[in-house]
């Protein structure tokens, strides 16, 4: 779990695609690596999902995946059999978490509460996605509901865009933030994959800045 995490930091950004056509799967991936980002997150929001991961994870074994949107215990099973390295959720929910830990696959669940934060340490996590992050007060809100909560990280996501990712990605609570502005549906169902590599570029300019900055 600890590489998984290291390696989210390393990336800095987490992609969060939904596909429909699953043949779009692997062309995507491949858009994102050559703009330089190793990572991606892909939704259970089709039914192309697990198709989807499974096409990924062996034409790009490189690349770290995750399945996000898993809002059942069945989803788990279906994303890491066909690939999938970590779990993101939109919300907390205890039994998905104990299905994860059980299978010892990392989970990001989506908190916005200090009461579901705090029920994520009880599970023994340090990371957990804040969700809406832009919605719920953006860094200010993160920092004030972090507060009580010493050595946990964060994933925000909701309202993540160029404008304001260098300034999560400057935060110590922020492990790696995580938007789809990157590979955006309707790109990806006109086939405009070079548009998607052009975004993943830029974003991964934006990252880079952040690690200059601090050297």
């Amino acid at each position: 779990m600890e590489a998984i995490r290291e390696r989210l930091k390393r990336a800095g950004l987490l992609p969060v695609i939904t596909i429909r056509d699953p043949d779009d799967a692997v062309p995507v991936a491949e858009a994102l690596l050559g703009g330089g980002l190793s990572c991606a997150e892909i939704t259970f929001r089709t039914e192309a999902t697990v198709e989807a991961l499974r096409n990924v994870s062996q034409a790009h074994p490189e690349m770290l995946l995750g399945a996000g949107t898993v809002i059942r215990p069945d989803q788990v099973d279906a994303a890491v059999e066909a690939g999938a390295a970590f779990i993101v959720t939109p919300g907390y929910d205890p039994i998905v978490v104990d299905e994860c830990q059980g299978r010892g696959v990392p989970i990001y669940p989506g908190v916005c509460t200090p009461s579901e934060i705090q029920a994520g340490v009880l599970k023994g996590l340090d990371v957990m996605k804040l969700f809406p992050a832009e919605l719920m007060g953006g860094l200010r809100y993160l920092e004030a509901v972090a507060a009580p909560f010493p050595g946990i990280q964060f994933i925000p996501m909701g309202g993540v865009g160029p404008a304001n990712l260098r300034t999560y990605l400057e935060s110590p609570l922020v492990i790696v933030a995580g938007g789809s502005w990157i590979a955006k549906s309707k790109w990806i169902e006109a086939g405009e994959f070079d548009r998607i590599r052009e975004e993943a570029a830029r974003a991964r300019s934006i990252v880079d800045s952040v690690g200059e900055g601090a050297s």
